[in-house]
C-alpha cells in the first residue's frame, strides 16, 4: 500500500526558505511522477510542481516559478520541494502526491497527510 509522509514545514517569515520532504514508500518510487500541491484556508487545493519519473522534467505552477525547486532522490525514495522567497501567499498545507503518469499536473490516485506551511509578514 502506498504511503508518503511529508515533512520540513513550519513557521517562517517573508523572504525566508524551507526544504520540504516527502518520503515513500509502498511504490516503486522510480517509476512514478512526485508531485506537490498545496491548499490555503477557504480555497481549493492547486498544483505546484511535479518531476518526471521518465526524464526528470520538471513544471510549475506560475505563482511559484523561479522561487521553488522541485527534485527527486530514487535511491532514498524522496522527493523534495525547496521553497525560497516566501510570501504570505505561500501559506498552506503542502501534499505530497504520486502517479504512474508522466508529464501531468492531474490524477495523483496517492497522497500524503501534508505539512504546514506558515509564511508570517
Amino acid at each position: 500500500q502506498a504511503q508518503l509522509v511529508e515533512s520540513g514545514g513550519g513557521l517562517v517569515q517573508t523572504g525566508d526558505s524551507l526544504r520540504l520532504s516527502c518520503a515513500a514508500s509502498g511504490i516503486t518510487f522510480s517509476k512514478h511522477t512526485m508531485a506537490w500541491f498545496r491548499q490555503a484556508p477557504g480555497k481549493e487545493r492547486e498544483f505546484v510542481a511535479y518531476i518526471s519519473w521518465h526524464d526528470w522534467a520538471t513544471d510549475y505552477a506560475w505563482s511559484v516559478k523561479g522561487r521553488f525547486t522541485i527534485s527527486r532522490d530514487n535511491a532514498k525514495n524522496t522527493a523534495y520541494l525547496q521553497l525560497n522567497n516566501l510570501k504570505p501567499e505561500d501559506t498552506a498545507v503542502y501534499y505530497c502526491a504520486a502517479t504512474l503518469s508522466d508529464h501531468t499536473r492531474t490524477g495523483y490516485p496517492n497522497w500524503g497527510r501534508g505539512t504546514q506551511v506558515t509564511v508570517s509578514s
